[in-house]
């Protein structure tokens, strides 16, 4: 949760991409963010893998207006329409980008390649037909933004609950990180995006920020794994809760855009 998805890096700038509002070498300089290369293979037209840039320029010429994102988990489908074959590598990747304005999406895989101590990260993205259909379970703006204030208390209220270590070096770093990021909460999203869904996402990003330490931090930093099951089954709603919202930000220019808000 506390990493930025691939997915949202995409289809965030993707969609200022589709409409005008950045550059495509802006664009592609965000969406491949501290990977070495992103590549999409699959596309209807082409032979072989390409670069971000022309598979943007294919997917806007086979009708794709927008960009959704989908973050599921074992039990919980969200953001995907189907069909099983993509749903099932998107299962797999725990994400995937699905198009709006015509049945494609698009799912990552990651390759580490180079020497110990020169590792690099390349990005292969694959091209599947997807169902034209309403994501699963994605809330609108508004609702996440309700569900994920309770849940931030919820996340709160348990980590005192299971005494789990509120402090130290690991937790320390953890808060520190969140606060710089927060500070340029501006680049959380593209432009074109509403101040609401950046507000939604950074919210979504502090409950992440909980429950990781709740999950990494416990009394003198050892975790037994009866105190793992315990946390795993209190805070297994709260991060539902967190990732539906981090689905509704990254969605919400599509959900203006079909709603006849957006541009």
């Amino acid at each position: 949760m506390l990493s930025e998805p691939r997915s949202g890096r995409l289809a965030a700038w993707g969609n200022a991409l589709l409409a005008g509002l950045v550059s495509p070498d802006d664009a592609v300089l965000a969406m491949v963010g501290d990977d070495a290369v992103h590549r999409v293979e699959g596309l209807p037209g082409e032979s072989g893998p390409v670069g971000l840039t022309l598979a943007m320029g294919r997917l806007r010429s086979l009708g794709v207006t927008g960009l959704r994102v989908a973050l599921p988990a074992p039990g919980h489908p969200l953001g995907l329409s189907g069909p099983p074959e993509f749903n099932a590598r998107a299962l797999e990747a725990e994400e995937a980008v699905v198009g709006f304005g015509a049945p494609y999406g698009l799912v990552p895989e990651v390759y580490e390649a180079g020497p110990d101590g020169d590792v690099h990260v390349e990005v292969v993205w694959h091209c599947l037909t997807v169902r034209e259909a309403p994501p699963a379970d994605v809330p609108s703006l508004g609702e996440a933004e309700r569900e994920l204030a309770e849940a931030l208390r919820e996340a709160t209220e348990v980590l005192s609950r299971l005494d789990v270590a509120g402090s130290g070096p690991v937790a320390e770093a953890a808060l520190d990180a969140y606060r710089a990021r927060a500070e340029r909460g501006r680049e959380l999203l593209a432009p074109g995006y509403p101040p609401r869904a950046v507000r939604v996402l950074e919210l979504a990003q502090r409950v992440g920020l909980l429950i990781s330490l709740a999950y990494e931090n416990g009394p003198g930093g050892a975790v037994s794994a009866s105190e793992m099951a315990a946390r795993g089954q209190a805070l297994r709603p709260v991060e539902r809760t967190a990732r539906r919202a981090q689905v509704a930000a990254y969605n919400a220019y599509v959900e203006e855009r079909e709603r006849g808000g957006g541009r």
